[in-house]
């Protein structure tokens, strides 16, 4: 059930929220005045750590409304390798029209001689409609998606004097779960140097990493009792043996991101949110438990026309955290079929976006 509850039900605090909260609290005391590339000025501080327990509910945050659909399918693109926002915005995620316009506009005002540029409606219209348009001007460059699922490679292999493939790293991250789940290299990254001169716009989350552990018996058994609805006594006289043929999950699965620029009060609860999600995609996926989101946070901002805004939030009293089920999901393809349950949350507080 979505939606916002009256304020005299019975509120339980989540530690996410509260997290959230401080950390906006300590940029507007601590931060200091920096410029910025969209000159905007932010109040800034640099270094903090988000950490949520996946066992205290989906993190999504309940002291505004988050957009749960858009920040789905913004990673189920990611997930795919697009980089073009027509996907996006066929599905109604907007979040990258300004970065794909601006490239248009730039392009545009320096060639039209005359002929009247697209106004933002006008060219997401033709985005919508016009697929030879699309294709060429909803291109946002080599962004996420492309160095998840297609690094490129420009090495010669020296025995069949061929281009070396490019990489996928999620397949190479979900293979290497079911078979090296201790690795210490379980990474995805995009950061890839040689092509950032080629993004719209350098990757703010540049990378992250998954981490698992073994469950004790006890911990099996409380997983599988929770995860198939049933009671403790259910599962009391399970051992190893017998969970394993119930294909029991035996591993917690938990992941941490790195951010090098972080828009504190419009992208971070995307990124908390997004983040949460692919952990419980990946961990379907193999068979895991999520366990711990772990932000790893750099220049952390707050732009100075959104420090009005954060202070209305700050005075807000959390709610219980929702829950997500997947029903069924498939990491390589980009596809989920899921369900958010229980999202009681304050209203939306709406605040510019810089580009």
């Amino acid at each position: 059930m979505e939606g916002r509850k009256p304020l005299f039900i019975f509120i339980n605090v989540n530690p996410l929220d509260l997290q959230y909260q401080q950390l906006l609290k300590d940029i507007i005391e601590y931060g200091v005045e920096k410029q910025d590339r969209t000159g905007t000025g932010t109040k800034s501080i640099f270094g903090y750590t988000i950490r949520h327990n996946m066992a205290d509910g989906f993190p999504l945050l309940t002291t505004k409304k988050v957009a749960f659909k858009t920040m789905v399918t913004e990673l189920l693109w990611f997930l795919k390798g697009d980089t073009n926002i027509k996907y996006l915005v066929d599905n109604e995620c907007n979040i990258w029209n300004g970065d794909a316009y601006k490239n248009y506009e730039k392009y545009a005002m320096a060639n039209s001689y005359g002929v009247d540029v697209f106004s933002m409606d006008e060219f997401i219209d033709e985005i919508k409609n016009n697929n030879e348009f699309a294709k060429k001007w909803g291109e946002l460059g080599p962004i996420y998606g492309k160095q998840w699922r297609d690094w490129k490679i420009n090495l010669i292999d020296p025995h069949t004097m061929e281009f070396v493939p490019p990489i996928d790293q999620i397949q190479n991250l979900i293979n290497d779960l079911k078979t090296n789940p201790d690795s210490r290299r379980l990474m995805v990254s995009a950061w890839n140097v040689g092509e950032i001169n080629h993004m719209v716009l350098p990757p703010c989350h540049y990378g992250f990493q998954v981490y698992t552990t073994e469950m004790n018996e006890e911990e099996r058994k409380n997983c599988w009792a929770t995860y198939i609805g049933k009671s403790k006594k259910y599962v009391e006289k399970m051992d190893h043996n017998r969970l394993d043929k119930v294909n029991a999950p035996s591993r917690k699965i938990s992941l941490m991101w790195n951010q090098r620029s972080v828009d504190t009060f419009l992208g971070l609860p995307f990124n908390i949110s997004s983040y949460g999600l692919l952990l419980i995609m990946i961990a379907k996926e193999v068979n895991m438990i999520p366990d711990q989101l772990i932000g790893s946070l750099g220049d952390t901002h707050l732009y100075l026309n959104h420090i009005k805004q954060a202070k209305e939030q700050i005075k807000r009293t959390p709610f219980k955290l929702p829950t997500v089920e997947i029903n069924e999901v498939d990491v390589l393809k980009g596809e989920v079929e899921l369900e958010l349950k229980n999202y009681l949350h304050h209203d939306p507080i709406k605040a510019p976006l810089s580009n």
